[in-house]
């Protein structure tokens, strides 16, 4: 079982929340480390993918890449876990309403901003996210009526969520709204997100292990 479950990463990526994903699921997997100038550039690795890119996932024969993708994977191929609403559970579409709102608009809005690209007003139309303001409203207008997005219950949605806003407000890139650091607060004191942690950590110059 041990081969059957592969995480591609590098401690400096999204790849640590695919780490956390794996912790959730509790199933035994292997970890392979890339390096960005080497191994993740290498024909062995872009084989898996083209990008060149971490994290992917390899599960049996079966390649996941995109790190909203692979925690959804996970979600779905170890239902004993109960990281998702199951199907035909009405919590269903906001599981993957909010999952794919963060991988979509908010990652857009996040690296535009990081780039310093601003939207003209007379363009929003043409980006998915509008602005970036936009964008933070309707995810805080979410996270204030519930503490989780599907539900009562941590899923996966959060996971990836909860990391992205995690990792923003870190790096200054998001800004630190009380209900997104309360929300941060709450799913990050899981065991598995500790657990994933120090692992992640432990694969980093001591300097930079966070």
């Amino acid at each position: 079982m041990t081969d059957d479950l592969i995480l591609y990463t590098n401690p400096q990526s999204r790849g640590r929340i695919a780490r956390w994903m794996l912790e959730e699921v509790g199933q035994p997997y292997r970890t392979e480390l890339l390096d960005y100038a080497t191994t993740m550039k290498a024909p062995a690795y872009l084989a898996v993918n083209p990008m060149g890119k971490v994290p992917a996932l390899r599960h049996g024969e079966t390649i996941v890449t995109e790190t909203a993708a692979i925690c959804a994977y996970l979600a779905d191929a170890f239902p004993d876990a109960r990281l998702s609403p199951p199907p035909g559970d009405r919590q269903r579409g906001p599981y993957y309403r909010w999952l794919f709102f963060t991988a979509g608009p908010i990652e857009a809005a996040v690296s535009n901003k990081a780039l310093g690209f601003v939207v003209p007003p007379e363009r929003e139309r043409m980006m998915g996210y509008g602005n970036m303001a936009l964008a933070m409203n309707a995810l805080e207008a979410a996270l204030e009526r519930s503490d989780y997005l599907a539900g009562d219950s941590f899923t996966a949605a959060d996971l990836y969520v909860g990391s992205g806003l995690g990792f923003g407000m870190m790096f200054g890139t998001i800004e630190k709204r009380p209900v997104f650091e309360r929300y941060w607060q709450r799913v990050s004191t899981r065991p598995a997100c500790k657990r994933a942690k120090e692992l992640d950590d432990a694969l980093m110059p001591p300097q930079q292990a966070r």
